[in-house]
């Protein structure tokens, strides 16, 4: 009797690979779970082990990405020895290096609805994260400071790294530069921008950034 054949266990990156191809590859959503499965051979029964409805792979997508993202950051030893502006710069460095692995999933998912505040929905998920990450960084710098009038607004600043990332997101998606090295020069700037608005001392880099922003806009 010949040895048994031991056959891949399919997993949730197994399917959210299957979808990425898929629309990569017809350009438009799977039309049904049912022949979502029969083209990747898979039963409707793993892939309900995974996902509730086919809406909430693109959700579970940018969710990875930042999953990933925190991991290879977790790996990197010097990592909590840094400044906290240096922890969001490199937090956002290694994000947009791994949207760029996967650009041409991003700029489909971004665009497939006509309506953009629906294509936001997906990065519901995302959006909560992101505000935890810069939360965390706040909280870390308020318990360095003994006076209450000089800490900040968790809150508040969450919110702006939220849409400090939107900013970034639109840029990379219109950056056509060597690289995407444009995208790099608008994280560092807007990085130093926000952090300075936190230490009151915001005139030079904003006007830096503001001559970037309308060079890159007007120009």
């Amino acid at each position: 009797m010949g040895a048994k054949v031991k056959t891949k266990k399919l997993t949730e990156n197994d399917v959210i690979a299957m979808y990425m191809d898929y629309v990569l590859e017809h350009g438009i959503k799977p039309k049904s779970v049912f022949k979502f499965c029969k083209q990747n051979s898979i039963s409707e029964s793993d892939f309900y082990s995974f996902f509730g409805s086919l809406e909430t792979i693109p959700k579970r997508i940018w969710i990875k990405f930042y999953d990933n993202t925190e991991m290879l950051l977790g790996k990197n030893k010097e990592f909590e020895g840094f400044s906290n502006k240096d922890k969001m710069l490199t937090f956002y460095y290694s994000f947009f290096e791994l949207l760029t692995l996967n650009r041409s999933y991003v700029l489909f998912s971004s665009h497939q609805e006509k309506n953009p505040l629906k294509n936001l929905k997906q990065l519901k998920g995302l959006r909560k994260r992101i505000k935890g990450f810069a939360t965390g960084l706040i909280e870390e710098a308020n318990d360095g400071k003994p006076l209450k009038i000089t800490k900040h607004n968790p809150g508040l600043f969450s919110e702006g790294a939220w849409f400090q990332f939107l900013f970034l997101l639109k840029f990379w998606k219109d950056d056509d530069s060597k690289g995407f090295e444009k995208t790099d020069i608008a994280i560092e700037k807007s990085v130093n921008t926000i952090f300075d608005l936190f230490d009151n001392t915001p005139l030079e880099n904003i006007i830096d950034f503001g001559k970037f922003l309308y060079k890159e806009t007007f120009v």
